[in-house]
């Protein structure tokens, strides 16, 4: 079930809402889990069960690390973690790796002659990155005694299968929320003024503007061969730049939103990321929730920074690694993610990744970043190895700028207005963010731009949902 859906937006959020508004306020959580194992079972199915098992493998085993903490045997309490955490890595490699894994397998054996060999095809279930990382920070974050076992099933079901951030993020560390499970006395009304103007804009962003480019972005990345000109291919590279900033920073505006309404306060995933002026100030910007939780739970257990600048260059090359095939089992998130790794590299041995360019370098350095975050969206979006390294060779060697037929009648008249207008992202502030300013501004402006989201960008991209307009968020593939 899609946030921008009509089933959703007609009918489960409506609902869930009305019941969270009738319904005591001690009765918070109970209500957010059931609404939450319902929307997954929908999208899901057969697959709820394997989320309800690892739930249940996890609660048991944050009982147990404290009780050994508190026992004092280290070395049980350090197994317990070991094996909750091999658990949630083991469905995660099961499901998601194990298809790629044995097609690797079968190309190894046929170039060997070795005779051809099983191929595991597995479904993917919808959201299995993000549960499986909450899992293993909720099992951590008690090991460190961060916070204490969560004693409650039902809080603990509220903070991994919230439905608004359940299938695509943001990834909300168990110390971000664990004080906000017990706090049931909020504002109810107040949540929902302050969350819908936030939920209004993710959906405005997702349907009036991913959507809009998305068919662009498609056809051009269809093209192969001859027809593939430079015009194609950059053409191509900025709809699905633009497309996959406001796909995804809308679902997770809409998430937030949607938390807020529930009285809950999720993290920010993204903060004006096309105005960095490096790839690391990128990173800074570009799901903050995923940075921040390969920092917490690998990069420094790895060392971070502390061990001098090789190990340091290899705890980055083995987070962005990590990274990329986290997205998907593809060469091609491999290869993304080993890109950015050394261009992080490159920037820390030559002292590039802080922030101090002014006035024409501070241009130049956004221009640059912005190139280079556009060639990694064309390695992240390809399908092939091969496919990335054609389009990147139009891109940069020129070829001409005709458009083939289904590119040219994909580019409408809207949608040549909307890329245009939405690349203008670029050119904003580095420290503007329409989010913030819908949740925090006091100003007569930012008054403006709730009611401007409510009542003008809301009610159309409704119009949009109803027409059979949208399409399911890029990250419920992930």
């Amino acid at each position: 079930m899609s946030f921008a859906s009509p089933l959703f937006l007609w009918y489960f959020m409506p609902a869930t809402l009305v019941t969270y508004w009738v319904l005591p306020r001690q009765w918070r959580n109970g209500l957010v889990s059931v609404a939450s194992l319902l929307f997954y079972t929908w999208g899901a199915g057969p697959f709820t069960a394997l989320l309800l098992s690892a739930i249940a493998v996890n609660f048991a085993a944050g009982i147990a690390v404290d009780s050994a903490r508190l026992a004092e045997r280290p070395g049980w309490r350090r197994a317990i973690l070991l094996a909750a955490v091999g658990w949630d890595l083991g469905i995660l490699a099961s499901w998601k790796y194990a298809g790629f894994a044995s097609a690797q397998v079968a190309a190894l054996a046929k170039a060997l002659g070795l005779g051809s060999t099983h191929i595991v095809s597995l479904a993917l279930p919808i959201g299995i990155s993000f549960f499986t990382f909450h899992h293993i920070s909720y099992v951590v974050d008690v090991y460190r005694h961060s916070r204490p076992a969560q004693q409650s099933p039902v809080q603990f079901v509220t903070y991994i299968a919230m439905f608004p951030q359940l299938v695509a993020g943001p990834i909300v560390r168990y110390h971000e929320i664990a004080d906000q499970l017990a706090d049931t006395r909020r504002d109810r009304m107040a949540d929902f003024a302050a969350g819908f103007p936030r939920f209004a804009l993710g959906l405005a962003k997702k349907v009036v503007v991913a959507d809009t480019v998305a068919p662009v972005a498609n056809a051009a990345f269809a093209v192969h061969g001859a027809d593939l000109t430079t015009g194609t291919a950059w053409l191509g590279a900025l709809a699905y730049t633009v497309q996959l900033y406001f796909d995804f920073s809308g679902y997770s505006d809409m998430a937030i939103g949607l938390g807020q309404m529930l009285g809950f306060r999720l993290p920010e995933n993204f903060d004006r990321p096309y105005s960095a002026v490096s790839i690391t100030d990128f990173w800074r910007r570009w799901h903050m929730s995923l940075s921040r939780w390969f920092r917490d739970y690998v990069y420094i257990p790895l060392g971070g920074n502390r061990e001098g600048a090789a190990t340091t260059y290899r705890n980055l090359v083995v987070i962005f690694a990590l990274c990329g095939f986290w997205h998907g089992a593809n060469w091609t998130f491999l290869v993304w993610g080993l890109y950015h790794g050394a261009l992080l590299v490159i920037e820390r041995a030559g002292g590039w990744g802080r922030v101090t360019a002014t006035g024409a370098a501070l241009v130049f350095r956004r221009a640059l970043t912005f190139l280079l975050v556009i060639v990694g969206w064309v390695l992240f979006r390809s399908a092939r190895i091969g496919d990335a390294l054609v389009m990147l060779r139009r891109m940069f060697l020129p070829s001409g700028l005709a458009l083939p037929e289904p590119v040219a009648a994909a580019l409408t008249h809207q949608r040549t207005l909307v890329l245009a207008l939405s690349l203008l992202v670029v050119l904003l502030p580095a420290t503007f963010g329409s989010g913030r300013v819908l949740d925090a501004g006091r100003s007569r402006s930012a008054l403006v731009a709730r009611y401007a989201v409510m009542a003008l960008a809301a009610p159309y991209a409704a119009m949009l949902v109803a027409a059979g307009t949208f399409s399911p968020f890029l990250y419920y593939q992930f």
